[in-house]
């Protein structure tokens, strides 16, 4: 922990997942401590789009709920901004931009016309067209607005710099997903067991065949030298930027070898979360937990590498839901 920038944001992401997922484990007890969250439904009525997580809350309305989310977030995540000792104030600012901007996409995304995938669905919606994107197309559109935003809008991107925390926000969401499988594990034996023999194939193949390739081709072919080649191979094989970083780190590389090795990583996951998703549904619809390790192992970065898995798996739940197959949520 950095005693002069006080908690780091490894731990805040922790603090803050478990407190949410604490708060989840009231329904134990017959308390429904959340249910008060907006969820967003498909649409063709832009009126109908928002609702709570919980029919207990439906008095509340969708606004209403989008409304208390929006309170709920910037309090939790203002208290993190001052735990990370920066301005609360422009982080306040910044983050209301940026959970406005990203609700907007995410409520785009479930237009009918972008989310709907069965002719079923369609008919009911009363739509002769539909991209089958399911409600995750919203991750495109944040995708391309984000890239909007950070190429032609650079003062209004440097005024949300201080809310925009995407390592924070996604192992934030690491840590919600933890829990979220262990329940799922817990649940269902065989799968958590196939998941972990899955797991511990991904370690190898990033590890000891991919790390090993990298390096050697960067030595041998490209002729780079040791300080580039093992930062190159890190953020290819394993983990994206923070393995990059953490590699220069430990070899004591110059800092501008972390930060190109860091935006080659970014620049191909931007190009990967376009396309490997729908490569994922043309070949692999009916082998989805291949699919899914083929978007762990190959789009670097957590938040890409989170944001293809589930763009990856509405696209292949939709193609098998048009073949009549319907896998239980979740």
């Amino acid at each position: 922990m950095d005693r002069a920038r006080g908690l780091s944001e490894d731990w805040l992401s922790v603090w803050i997942g478990l407190l949410i997922f604490v708060l989840s484990l009231g329904l134990l007890a017959g308390a429904d401590l959340l249910g008060w969250v907006v969820a967003t439904s498909v649409w063709n009525d832009a009126s109908k789009a928002l609702g709570t997580a919980s029919k207990a809350y439906a008095g509340l309305g969708g606004i209403g709920a989008l409304v208390c989310t929006y309170v709920a977030l910037l309090v939790v995540m203002s208290a993190g901004a001052a735990a990370l000792k920066v301005s609360v104030g422009r982080f306040a600012l910044g983050f209301t931009a940026v959970f406005w901007l990203a609700y907007l996409c995410w409520v785009i995304g479930s237009w009918a016309n972008f989310a709907v995938n069965t002719p079923a669905d369609m008919q009911k919606f009363g739509i002769t067209w539909s991209l089958k994107l399911t409600n995750e197309g919203g991750f495109i559109v944040a995708l391309l607005g984000g890239l909007f935003v950070g190429n032609f809008m650079p003062g209004f991107a440097g005024w949300m710099k201080e809310a925009v925390r995407p390592e924070l926000y996604v192992k934030t969401a690491i840590v919600l997903l933890g829990g979220f499988l262990g329940v799922t594990a817990a649940e269902k034996l065989s799968l958590a067991t196939s998941l972990m023999f899955l797991g511990l194939a991904a370690i190898i193949c990033a590890y000891l065949i991919f790390w090993s390739v990298v390096y050697y081709v960067a030595r041998v072919w490209f002729k780079f030298s040791r300080e580039w080649a093992a930062p190159l191979a890190s953020g290819i094989s394993i983990c994206g930027v923070s393995a990059a970083i953490a590699t220069g780190a430990a070899i004591r590389a110059r800092p501008v070898v972390a930060i190109m090795v860091s935006s080659l990583v970014v620049i191909f996951a931007v190009v990967e979360l376009l396309f490997l998703p729908f490569l994922a549904q043309a070949y692999l619809a009916h082998e989805p937990l291949v699919a899914g390790a083929w978007m762990a192992l190959s789009v670097k970065t957590d938040g890409a590498a989170v944001a293809s898995g589930a763009i990856t798996e509405s696209l292949i739940l939709a193609q098998n839901a048009s073949e009549g197959v319907n896998y239980a949520k979740g």
